[in-house]
């Protein structure tokens, strides 16, 4: 027997889980797998935090703060630190440095994705808050927990390491300036 509370939580997944997995999708680089974990790890926090998730003055950043903890959580498993990644995975034909996929933008995506790995978590999720989801500094630290000053500096030096790799006019973020 469904309560009140199950099915208001039921209309809010509904309308609101594809949200969450693009966003987990950022943050996480582009690994589908993780983002899908994180989304439920998320839903699971909230659904026992309802009452409180619905008293909140803004829900879609304690939404947002909830899904970066996850993040956070994960990457500190005993077992992810031993883990070994590797870039490609070994079943995938291999496509020569310099060739394009079947697409450029298919390629420069790839190329984005990769750059993002390789930023540490907070510093990803700076950048996908502000650039992507088009947050201010203001909800973007709400989100992440921090300073408005550390959301300024950790975006600057996530923007230059990207140049670092992608080159200067090769960073597809709409509304980043120099």
């Amino acid at each position: 027997m469904k309560t009140e509370r199950d099915e208001q939580f039921h209309s809010f997944v509904l309308g609101h889980r594809a949200q969450l997995v693009r966003t987990a999708t950022l943050l996480t680089a582009g690994d589908g797998h993780l983002a899908e974990d994180l989304v439920q790890s998320t839903l699971t926090k909230l659904y026992v935090a309802w009452p409180s998730f619905r008293k909140a003055g803004n829900p879609e950043g304690y939404l947002r703060r909830t899904l970066v903890n996850a993040l956070t959580d994960e990457r500190r498993r005993w077992w992810r630190r031993h883990e070994r990644t590797v870039a490609e995975l070994p079943d995938r034909p291999f496509v020569a440095a310099g060739t394009l996929g079947a697409s450029g933008a298919d390629d420069q995506s790839d190329r984005l994705r990769a750059a993002l790995r390789e930023l540490p978590p907070k510093m990803r999720a700076a950048l996908v808050f502000r650039y992507f989801y088009d947050l201010d500094v203001a909800d973007t630290a709400d989100a992440l927990g921090c300073t408005e000053g550390t959301v300024k500096s950790q975006t600057a030096r996530a923007l230059e390491r990207l140049r670092g790799v992608l080159g200067e006019t090769e960073i597809p973020l709409t509304g980043v300036t120099r």
